[in-house]
């Protein structure tokens, strides 16, 4: 006999398969649309710039799954000083890179599934073998992301994730409030 490893949604009522293991967003906060067209600024998978004076690269917010040996985890935006992201770039490419020591930053990505705001929530970004996204590591602090972040969540915790990014606004578990809008937010 197969297990199936869907859910019921707590908001909809319909089957859904097996929650997602991660969910990511595709810029900072801070970029929009005009941010294409100006020649100091730019926007990568891993790298953005805005006007030349704000930096930021992407990571991973990773969570333990309680319970479990996998993780459950945040693609997000850090913004790095200019100083630290230059650096960044320099070694970006280099074997060893995991070596550097982790650069301070500030968390540019909201996710309004948790409150209060997640933006400019103090991080460190480690960077790690090449071909790998930074891990981010938040503050320990009493925010409840960073509290999820040191000490996991459960499987339930995740289903109410994805009800929540799946139905925005909806009444599921977590009272989401946000989705995969035009600027990442979740």
């Amino acid at each position: 006999m197969v297990s199936d490893p869907g859910f019921t949604c707590s908001c909809c009522g319909q089957h859904h398969a097996e929650p997602p293991m991660s969910y990511s967003t595709m810029a900072p906060d801070v970029w929009d649309e005009s941010c294409a067209d100006d020649p100091d600024s730019m926007l990568s998978s891993d790298q953005c710039v805005v006007g030349a004076k704000h930096y930021f690269v992407k990571g991973l917010i990773e969570i333990p799954v309680i319970g479990g040996d996998e993780s459950f985890s945040w693609g997000v935006w850090v913004s790095l000083s200019g100083d630290n992201f230059a650096r960044a770039l320099q070694v970006w490419n280099r074997l060893g890179r995991e070596s550097e020591e982790p650069y301070f930053g500030w968390l540019t990505t909201e996710l309004a599934l948790y409150a209060p705001s997640t933006i400019n929530l103090r991080t460190h970004v480690h960077t790690r073998p090449v071909g790998e996204r930074p891990l981010i590591e938040l503050e320990p602090t009493d925010h409840p992301l960073a509290v999820e972040q040191r000490s996991g969540i459960t499987r339930e915790r995740i289903r109410e994730i994805t009800e929540a990014v799946l139905h925005p606004g909806g009444t599921g578990g977590s009272g989401g409030t946000g989705g995969a809008g035009g600027t990442g937010r979740i």
